[in-house]
């Protein structure tokens, strides 16, 4: 194999290709980078059994080819190398080595047979629709916080993605929890996503997407089936095996009977709420919210530091209500808030607290209180 590219085209994708590969495998080739070159294209490969990324770029091939190496030294070549070279990739049969060259440097990194590096063959995918590169970002920037870390509950480890709503209404919906925390958002339905069955997508593919769009007016392809999602933005597909496991009926969990309404300027709280928490411990981390008509009182108490409390004005009119948070769980979703005004319904300092944005649709959150 013998074949020319250029060091910032071979480094951006490299970027997106390398981030797969674990730093630590028991299993060496999948410590490695599959590289072809055929034609006027270089494709990149890597994979981790559960996730696989192929990019595809423009080269020069003198002889068509393919061999594998560490995947994470071969982009720490790359990105040293000068700006605008053009790097020389060579190998032959005979000797198990890839030659890389650019200007005055030389490179030689073992490498394994392209034979041994595993395919993900994702088989035939059920359905497929497109979605613009935002509303995708949309969908994962607003819920990816509230998906659990917690590998016992291993169905909660992704963002179970499905379609819902009526007839008439219909939408692609994304929701995660963590058990304290629900963050569901909902979008139109593309064509061609009807009947999509529900799928769990796992934290790390979630997080791998979010990071390949760079463009939010590109358009993603995304093709389904039972067991496997795949992702296509331009030269760049991901395919990944579903978390096979059965999401919760959250629907049980978001309150519908919340009567006392708040309405508090979103940026006021959130500095607000970051400000007392400054005192409290790092395993309480309660902050107690106090409401009465047209204000809120927030306060923590930490019996090793100290107290902090701090006074705003809202729009608040039922009757008075003390209730505790987790104010981490608190900032998380007064984050995703896009306007200008939080709306929080509550009931009662046991039950669950519905968050949504007073201007924007098509999305809420649930936080389960704390005792305080």
């Amino acid at each position: 194999m013998k074949v020319t590219v250029e060091r910032a085209q071979l480094l951006k994708s490299l970027g997106h290709v390398h981030r797969v590969v674990e730093r630590r495998n028991t299993i060496p080739i999948l410590g490695n980078v599959l590289i072809r070159a055929e034609g006027a294209r270089l494709a990149l490969k890597a994979t981790d059994l559960d996730l696989e990324v192929t990019e595809t770029l423009a080269a020069e091939t003198s002889t068509a080819g393919s061999t594998t190496v560490p995947a994470h030294m071969f982009y720490d070549i790359v990105r040293k190398l000068p700006d605008g070279s053009q790097i020389v990739l060579e190998s032959d049969g005979d000797r198990a080595v890839l030659a890389i060259r650019a200007g005055r440097s030389r490179f030689t990194l073992q490498t394994l047979p392209e034979s041994d590096f595993p395919d993900l063959a994702a088989g035939d995918m059920s359905h497929a629709f497109s979605l613009s590169a935002a509303d995708v970002k949309r969908l994962i920037d607003r819920t990816q916080f509230a998906i659990s870390t917690e590998e016992t509950r291993y169905y909660l480890n992704g963002i179970y993605l499905h379609a819902a709503g009526s007839a008439k209404s219909e939408t692609l919906r994304a929701v995660a929890t963590d058990g304290h925390r629900l963050a569901q958002v909902d979008l139109p339905l593309p064509k061609g996503a009807s009947g999509v069955p529900g799928v769990i997508v796992p934290r790390k593919t979630v997080g791998e997407v979010q990071r390949l769009i760079e463009d939010a007016e590109a358009e993603v392809t995304i093709e389904l089936s039972q067991g496997k999602i795949r992702f296509t933005l331009g030269n760049v597909v991901l395919t990944s095996k579903l978390i096979d496991g059965t999401f919760p009926d959250y629907g049980r969990v978001i309150p519908q009977n919340n009567d006392k309404e708040l309405r508090v300027d979103k940026k006021d709280f959130e500095a607000a709420v970051d400000r007392v928490s400054t005192i409290s411990s790092e395993r309480g981390r309660a902050v107690k919210l106090a409401l009465s008509a047209g204000k809120l009182v927030l306060s923590v108490t930490n019996p090793d530091s100290g107290s902090a409390t701090e006074e705003l004005e809202v729009d608040y009119a039922a009757d008075a209500l003390d209730i505790g948070f987790n104010s981490r769980y608190l900032l998380d979703i007064a984050a995703q808030i896009e306007g200008e005004v939080a709306v929080l319904k509550l009931a009662d300092p046991g039950s669950p607290t519905l968050m949504h944005d007073r201007d924007a649709k098509g999305a809420l959150y649930v936080l389960m209180p704390m005792r305080v």
